[in-house]
């Protein structure tokens, strides 16, 4: 990393680095993060690309109808490995009742990882995203490919609930485009809930 971007303060730096772990999953405010880091804006939003450029963090934008709006909207970051993200947020024991917060952003992020692999290898045109209503609701992920449109929402918990759908139904109402909406959790029980929701085990979604 050093090679592609001077560095001038690697303790600010790493500790930049720690933070984007700790906050995976989030969206990401470039003034919050500066000023927990202890760097100015203009350096944290340099490092911020530096570590997207050398592929160790990922950028999702917001899924809005203005294209042009997402460019300027904040968007979320992941660390492209939930395994680094884990060992930079000094995070050893996903058991749950442990951690509960960064057990379901590293599980996230583990999805992340693998749909964005999924989709780079078998459908390169496909855009990643995320949906966010202020102060209601929110999608983890948004694929758009061939003007389709497919939700998926990510739960950590072996069990789900009505109120974990409770995102992707508001965004099934307010996206007619959408073909299928997807909630993933870490269970083992496949359900069609209507004709375009679904709650599935994360792993076969991935599969």
């Amino acid at each position: 990393m050093r090679q592609l971007a001077q560095v001038g303060d690697l303790v600010a730096f790493r500790t930049l680095v720690q933070l984007v772990a700790l906050r995976t999953g989030q969206v990401m405010v470039t003034s919050s993060l500066a000023r927990d880091a202890k760097l100015n804006a203009a350096t944290s939003a340099r490092y911020l690309d530096l570590l997207e450029t050398s592929f160790l963090t990922r950028r999702l934008p917001p899924f809005l109808k203005n294209r042009s709006s997402r460019l300027i909207k904040s968007p979320k970051f992941h660390i492209t490995d939930s395994g680094l993200a884990a060992y930079l947020a000094g995070v050893t024991d996903l058991t749950p009742g442990r951690d509960d917060v960064l057990r379901g952003a590293l599980f996230e992020t583990y999805a992340a990882q693998n749909l964005a692999a999924l989709l780079e290898a078998h459908v390169p045109e496909a855009q990643l995203g995320y949906w966010h209503e202020q102060g209601r609701h929110e999608v983890d992920f948004v694929i758009e490919v061939r003007r389709r449109v497919y939700a998926i929402e990510v739960k950590a918990a072996s069990r789900w609930s009505e109120g974990d759908l409770s995102g992707l139904r508001a965004f099934l109402a307010r996206t007619p485009d959408c073909a299928a909406a997807v909630l993933a959790y870490n269970g083992s029980e496949a359900v069609q809930l209507a004709a375009k929701l679904w709650v599935l085990p994360l792993g076969h979604l991935l599969a």
